[in-house]
Protein backbone atom coordinates (compact mmCIF):
# COMPACT_ATOMS: atom_id res chain seq x y z
CA UNK A 1 0.00 0.00 0.00
CA UNK A 2 1.30 3.46 -0.92
CA UNK A 3 2.09 5.61 2.07
CA UNK A 4 0.63 9.01 1.29
CA UNK A 5 3.19 11.04 3.27
CA UNK A 6 6.26 9.19 2.04
CA UNK A 7 9.17 11.61 1.72
CA UNK A 8 7.43 14.34 3.69
CA UNK A 9 8.54 15.64 7.08
CA UNK A 10 6.23 16.49 9.97
CA UNK A 11 7.07 18.52 13.06
CA UNK A 12 4.83 18.04 16.10
CA UNK A 13 5.40 20.37 19.04
CA UNK A 14 4.60 19.12 22.52
CA UNK A 15 4.96 15.53 21.36
CA UNK A 16 7.44 14.29 23.94
CA UNK A 17 5.06 12.74 26.49
CA UNK A 18 3.95 9.13 26.50
CA UNK A 19 0.23 8.76 25.94
CA UNK A 20 -0.25 12.34 24.80
CA UNK A 21 -1.99 13.74 21.76
CA UNK A 22 1.39 14.67 20.27
CA UNK A 23 2.67 11.10 20.41
CA UNK A 24 -0.56 9.80 18.85
CA UNK A 25 -0.34 12.35 16.03
CA UNK A 26 3.30 11.51 15.41
CA UNK A 27 2.57 7.79 15.20
CA UNK A 28 -0.40 8.32 12.89
CA UNK A 29 1.59 10.46 10.44
CA UNK A 30 4.51 8.04 10.64
CA UNK A 31 2.20 5.16 9.75
CA UNK A 32 1.58 6.98 6.45
CA UNK A 33 5.29 7.31 5.79
CA UNK A 34 6.18 10.77 7.11
CA UNK A 35 9.53 11.55 8.67
CA UNK A 36 8.83 12.72 12.22
CA UNK A 37 10.42 15.40 14.40
CA UNK A 38 9.50 14.89 18.05
CA UNK A 39 9.72 18.16 19.94
CA UNK A 40 9.10 19.27 23.51
CA UNK A 41 10.57 21.61 26.08
CA UNK A 42 12.95 18.89 27.30
CA UNK A 43 13.40 20.00 30.91
CA UNK A 44 11.64 22.29 33.40
CA UNK A 45 12.47 25.94 32.81
CA UNK A 46 10.16 27.77 35.21
CA UNK A 47 6.99 27.37 37.28
CA UNK A 48 4.85 27.00 34.16
CA UNK A 49 6.90 24.07 32.81
CA UNK A 50 7.00 21.64 35.71
CA UNK A 51 8.39 18.16 35.23
CA UNK A 52 4.96 16.54 35.56
CA UNK A 53 3.58 18.36 32.52
CA UNK A 54 6.35 18.38 29.92
CA UNK A 55 8.17 15.89 27.75
CA UNK A 56 11.74 15.35 28.91
CA UNK A 57 14.61 14.88 26.50
CA UNK A 58 14.85 11.22 27.52
CA UNK A 59 11.13 10.64 26.96
CA UNK A 60 11.30 12.37 23.59
CA UNK A 61 14.10 10.06 22.55
CA UNK A 62 12.21 6.91 23.56
CA UNK A 63 9.24 7.95 21.40
CA UNK A 64 11.52 8.67 18.45
CA UNK A 65 13.29 5.34 18.98
CA UNK A 66 9.98 3.49 18.89
CA UNK A 67 9.41 4.92 15.43
CA UNK A 68 12.91 4.12 14.23
CA UNK A 69 12.34 0.51 15.30
CA UNK A 70 9.65 0.25 12.59
CA UNK A 71 11.79 1.96 9.95
CA UNK A 72 10.45 5.49 10.39
CA UNK A 73 12.97 8.31 10.13
CA UNK A 74 12.54 10.21 13.39
CA UNK A 75 14.60 12.80 15.23
CA UNK A 76 14.17 14.93 18.35
CA UNK A 77 14.61 18.65 18.91
CA UNK A 78 14.18 20.52 22.18
CA UNK A 79 12.06 23.63 21.70
CA UNK A 80 10.39 26.13 24.00
CA UNK A 81 7.58 27.45 21.83
CA UNK A 82 7.57 30.71 23.79
CA UNK A 83 10.79 31.61 21.95
CA UNK A 84 10.61 32.50 18.25
CA UNK A 85 14.32 31.72 17.96
CA UNK A 86 13.69 28.23 19.35
CA UNK A 87 10.79 27.66 17.00
CA UNK A 88 12.75 28.81 13.97
CA UNK A 89 15.59 26.51 15.04
CA UNK A 90 13.07 23.66 15.15
CA UNK A 91 12.01 24.37 11.56
CA UNK A 92 15.67 24.47 10.52
CA UNK A 93 16.29 21.16 12.28
CA UNK A 94 13.55 19.58 10.17
CA UNK A 95 15.04 20.74 6.89
CA UNK A 96 18.65 20.10 7.89
CA UNK A 97 17.92 16.60 9.20
CA UNK A 98 15.20 15.36 6.87
CA UNK A 99 15.45 17.58 3.81
CA UNK A 100 12.15 19.43 3.98
CA UNK A 101 9.34 20.71 6.17
CA UNK A 102 5.90 19.76 4.88
CA UNK A 103 3.63 19.41 7.93
CA UNK A 104 3.68 21.46 11.11
CA UNK A 105 1.41 20.61 14.04
CA UNK A 106 1.15 23.13 16.88
CA UNK A 107 0.30 20.73 19.69
CA UNK A 108 2.25 22.19 22.64
CA UNK A 109 -0.10 23.61 25.23
CA UNK A 110 -0.79 24.35 28.87
CA UNK A 111 -4.03 22.89 30.17
CA UNK A 112 -2.98 22.44 33.77
CA UNK A 113 -3.43 25.97 35.10
CA UNK A 114 -7.09 25.95 36.12
CA UNK A 115 -8.46 28.27 38.79
CA UNK A 116 -11.58 30.27 39.62
CA UNK A 117 -11.56 33.61 37.83
CA UNK A 118 -10.89 35.66 40.95
CA UNK A 119 -7.84 33.55 41.80
CA UNK A 120 -6.12 33.75 38.40
CA UNK A 121 -2.87 35.70 38.61
CA UNK A 122 -1.15 37.73 35.92
CA UNK A 123 1.55 35.04 35.75
CA UNK A 124 -1.10 32.33 35.28
CA UNK A 125 -2.68 34.23 32.41
CA UNK A 126 0.59 34.98 30.66
CA UNK A 127 1.87 31.40 31.02
CA UNK A 128 -1.14 29.94 29.23
CA UNK A 129 -1.41 32.61 26.52
CA UNK A 130 2.35 32.53 25.88
CA UNK A 131 2.37 28.78 25.15
CA UNK A 132 -1.05 28.12 23.66
CA UNK A 133 -1.54 31.20 21.50
CA UNK A 134 1.78 33.00 21.10
CA UNK A 135 3.61 29.69 20.75
CA UNK A 136 1.21 28.63 18.02
CA UNK A 137 1.65 31.96 16.26
CA UNK A 138 5.42 31.44 16.32
CA UNK A 139 4.87 27.95 14.91
CA UNK A 140 2.67 29.24 12.08
CA UNK A 141 5.22 31.95 11.31
CA UNK A 142 8.30 29.70 11.34
CA UNK A 143 6.60 26.93 9.37
CA UNK A 144 5.27 29.39 6.80
CA UNK A 145 8.67 31.04 6.35
CA UNK A 146 10.19 27.66 5.53
CA UNK A 147 7.31 26.40 3.40
CA UNK A 148 7.15 29.58 1.32
CA UNK A 149 10.90 29.37 0.71
CA UNK A 150 10.56 25.73 -0.37
CA UNK A 151 7.81 26.71 -2.80
CA UNK A 152 5.79 23.49 -2.67
CA UNK A 153 3.00 24.30 -0.21
CA UNK A 154 2.40 22.61 3.10
CA UNK A 155 0.03 21.90 5.95
CA UNK A 156 -0.15 23.78 9.26
CA UNK A 157 -2.49 22.48 11.94
CA UNK A 158 -3.18 23.86 15.40
CA UNK A 159 -4.52 21.54 18.08
CA UNK A 160 -7.21 23.75 19.54
CA UNK A 161 -10.01 22.34 21.69
CA UNK A 162 -13.71 22.25 22.29
CA UNK A 163 -12.74 25.31 24.33
CA UNK A 164 -12.15 27.10 21.01
CA UNK A 165 -15.92 27.05 20.53
CA UNK A 166 -17.46 27.13 24.03
CA UNK A 167 -16.62 28.61 27.42
CA UNK A 168 -15.63 26.57 30.46
CA UNK A 169 -15.33 27.56 34.14
CA UNK A 170 -11.89 27.73 35.73
CA UNK A 171 -10.37 27.97 32.22
CA UNK A 172 -10.40 31.67 31.35
CA UNK A 173 -6.90 31.81 29.88
CA UNK A 174 -7.18 28.38 28.28
CA UNK A 175 -10.50 29.16 26.63
CA UNK A 176 -9.26 32.55 25.46
CA UNK A 177 -6.10 31.04 23.99
CA UNK A 178 -8.04 28.37 22.10
CA UNK A 179 -10.60 30.86 20.79
CA UNK A 180 -7.61 32.89 19.60
CA UNK A 181 -6.45 29.96 17.46
CA UNK A 182 -9.67 30.22 15.45
CA UNK A 183 -8.79 33.79 14.48
CA UNK A 184 -5.15 32.88 13.88
CA UNK A 185 -6.04 30.10 11.45
CA UNK A 186 -8.61 32.20 9.60
CA UNK A 187 -6.21 35.09 9.14
CA UNK A 188 -3.11 33.06 8.28
CA UNK A 189 -5.06 30.92 5.81
CA UNK A 190 -6.01 34.01 3.80
CA UNK A 191 -2.40 35.09 3.44
CA UNK A 192 -0.90 31.65 2.82
CA UNK A 193 -3.49 30.17 0.47
CA UNK A 194 -1.80 31.53 -2.63
CA UNK A 195 1.35 29.64 -1.56
CA UNK A 196 -0.48 26.32 -1.40
CA UNK A 197 -0.29 26.27 2.39
CA UNK A 198 -3.41 25.34 4.35
CA UNK A 199 -3.96 26.38 7.97
CA UNK A 200 -6.57 24.62 10.08
CA UNK A 201 -7.48 23.81 13.67
CA UNK A 202 -8.54 20.48 15.15
CA UNK A 203 -10.89 20.90 18.13
CA UNK A 204 -11.15 17.76 20.26
CA UNK A 205 -13.38 17.43 23.28
CA UNK A 206 -11.96 15.90 26.44
CA UNK A 207 -9.30 13.23 25.96
CA UNK A 208 -7.86 11.35 28.94
CA UNK A 209 -4.16 11.74 28.26
CA UNK A 210 -1.75 12.41 31.13
CA UNK A 211 -3.01 15.99 31.13
CA UNK A 212 -6.59 14.78 30.74
CA UNK A 213 -6.23 12.57 33.81
CA UNK A 214 -5.13 15.60 35.83
CA UNK A 215 -8.15 17.51 34.53
CA UNK A 216 -10.44 14.62 35.49
CA UNK A 217 -9.22 14.76 39.07
CA UNK A 218 -9.49 18.53 39.22
CA UNK A 219 -12.97 18.88 37.74
CA UNK A 220 -14.37 15.90 39.63
CA UNK A 221 -13.56 17.82 42.81
CA UNK A 222 -14.81 21.15 41.45
CA UNK A 223 -18.15 19.68 40.37
CA UNK A 224 -18.62 17.69 43.56
CA UNK A 225 -18.64 14.31 41.83
CA UNK A 226 -18.25 11.37 44.20
CA UNK A 227 -15.33 10.05 42.14
CA UNK A 228 -13.52 10.45 38.85
CA UNK A 229 -15.49 7.49 37.54
CA UNK A 230 -18.79 9.24 38.33
CA UNK A 231 -17.53 12.42 36.69
CA UNK A 232 -16.49 10.55 33.53
CA UNK A 233 -19.80 8.66 33.40
CA UNK A 234 -21.68 11.97 33.45
CA UNK A 235 -19.38 13.31 30.72
CA UNK A 236 -20.00 10.29 28.50
CA UNK A 237 -23.76 10.64 29.00
CA UNK A 238 -23.82 14.08 27.36
CA UNK A 239 -21.79 13.01 24.31
CA UNK A 240 -23.94 11.60 21.49
CA UNK A 241 -21.32 8.96 20.67
CA UNK A 242 -21.33 7.86 24.31
CA UNK A 243 -17.66 8.30 25.16
CA UNK A 244 -14.94 10.94 25.53
CA UNK A 245 -12.38 11.29 22.77
CA UNK A 246 -9.35 9.11 22.25
CA UNK A 247 -5.91 10.34 21.14
CA UNK A 248 -6.40 8.40 17.91
CA UNK A 249 -9.55 10.39 17.08
CA UNK A 250 -7.57 13.62 17.02
CA UNK A 251 -4.64 12.00 15.23
CA UNK A 252 -6.91 10.70 12.46
CA UNK A 253 -8.38 14.17 11.91
CA UNK A 254 -4.89 15.64 11.67
CA UNK A 255 -3.84 13.00 9.14
CA UNK A 256 -6.86 13.74 6.97
CA UNK A 257 -6.20 17.49 7.01
CA UNK A 258 -2.63 16.74 5.91
CA UNK A 259 -3.79 14.60 3.00
CA UNK A 260 -4.47 15.47 -0.62
CA UNK A 261 -8.16 14.84 0.04
CA UNK A 262 -8.18 17.97 2.23
CA UNK A 263 -6.21 20.15 -0.19
CA UNK A 264 -9.14 22.57 -0.54
CA UNK A 265 -9.83 22.79 3.21
CA UNK A 266 -8.33 25.79 4.98
CA UNK A 267 -9.23 28.34 7.68
CA UNK A 268 -11.44 25.71 9.35
CA UNK A 269 -11.76 24.58 12.96
CA UNK A 270 -12.79 20.93 12.80
CA UNK A 271 -14.69 19.52 15.80
CA UNK A 272 -13.66 16.04 16.90
CA UNK A 273 -16.11 15.68 19.75
CA UNK A 274 -18.46 12.77 19.13
CA UNK A 275 -21.21 15.32 18.52
CA UNK A 276 -20.78 17.12 21.85
CA UNK A 277 -19.67 20.36 20.16
CA UNK A 278 -21.95 21.08 17.19
CA UNK A 279 -20.73 24.52 16.13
Amino acid sequence: MTKRFQGKTAVITGSGRRGGLGEAIAKRLAADGANIVISDVGAPRDKATGADHIGSSDEMETIAQDMRSVDVKSSTCVCDVRSLDDVRALAKHATDTHGSLDIWVNNAGIGYIMKPLLEVTEDDWRAVIDVNLTGSFFGVKAAAETMVKQGKGGRIINIASQAAKSGFPHAQAYTSSKHGLVGLARSAAIELGSQGITVNNVCPNHVTTGLGAWQNEYFAKVTGADSVEVYLKAMAARIPMGRPGLPEDTANAVAWLCSDEAAYITAESLNVSGGEEPH
